[in-house]
């Protein structure tokens, strides 16, 4: 058997697929806040909450309508981020003059209200949530097995994260919306309906976060708790990338990922904490974040 520091190279690869997979739910969902905060300038709490209702919303497809995986990992993030579209028309859009504390207070009391919701109907013991049948058993790597969901977890992720990416950073469309959160008025002469964008923006973000929660749901039992046992987290990847950063918290979240798993196999009592560790460290030495940009 192949060791490496006393460690069989198995446990160390698992270890490592396991960091990738936590990793991608990391780059997704920080990627979601990140282009809420650096488009609309809004703390979004409730992003946690948003995850959860993408998860639960692929189980009631299943359980009520016998919708399979592969529709709901496309109808759970339009619902979602429509409830979004609402969430910004009806509330948000009030609070982008004043403190970003309000927006966050808004966004954490909505989150409250949906998890009591979902916890008052199904409980707090979570909905088991079975993995699609073309993504059942797993592929032999010669010293491991790879679970071929899991892979499924981490290839969709890039693929999504990647083109969030592209579209922002490298398209006529993300020139507009970074533009529009600069100098709106200036937008808006070229005939650019800015609040419309700025809504669409935030109902995508809601969508990215629902589409991280389908994918969550094979992994980790469906529970309302779900979301606020990682959304902190996320927000720590968030901070460590750079507030507003997309290039930021994708890197960020995947390298994250890795280190908590690897974490697990040299000292397990640090797992939990790592990337708490990591924050405090980045924030002391660069406080606008590893990709965010000094003001």
């Amino acid at each position: 058997m192949i060791e490496l520091f006393g460690i069989p190279l198995s446990a160390m690869m698992s270890q490592l697929l396991l960091g990738l997979v936590n990793g991608s739910f990391y780059a997704i969902l920080s990627l979601g806040l990140a282009v809420i905060f650096g488009l609309l300038n809004v703390i979004n709490f409730a992003h946690g909450a948003l995850y959860m209702m993408g998860a639960f919303l692929a189980w009631m497809g299943t359980y009520y309508f016998n919708l399979n995986y592969w529709v709901m990992l496309l109808v759970a993030p339009l619902l979602v981020g429509l409830f979004g579209i609402i969430i910004e028309k009806s509330m948000l859009r009030w609070l982008y003059k004043l403190d970003h504390l309000y927006g966050l207070l808004l966004t954490f009391g909505l989150t409250l209200m949906l998890e009591g919701l979902f916890r008052s109907v199904y409980g707090v013991s979570g909905q088991p949530y079975s993995v699609p049948e073309l993504l059942t058993g797993a592929t032999s790597m010669g010293f491991m097995m790879l679970p071929n969901y899991r892979m499924w977890v981490v290839v969709a992720s890039l693929a999504v994260c990647f083109g969030t990416w592209f579209v922002i950073e490298k398209t006529k469309l993300g020139a507009y919306l970074r533009a529009g959160t600069e100098n709106p008025k200036m937008v808006e002469a070229f005939g650019i309906n800015v609040p419309l964008m700025v809504t669409l923006t935030y109902g995508f973000g809601a969508a990215l976060a629902a589409f991280a929660g389908v994918l969550a749901a094979p992994v980790i039992q469906v529970s309302p708790l779900m979301g606020s046992n990682l959304i902190i987290v996320v927000f720590a990847v968030v901070v460590i990338g750079g507030m507003g950063s997309i290039a930021g918290s994708i890197i960020t979240g995947l390298v994250l990922g890795v280190i908590e798993g690897f974490t697990r196999v040299f000292y397990p009592e640090l797992s939990a904490t790592v990337v708490f560790i990591i924050m405090a460290i980045v924030l002391l030495i660069r406080p606008a974040g590893l990709f965010g940009k000094e003001k």
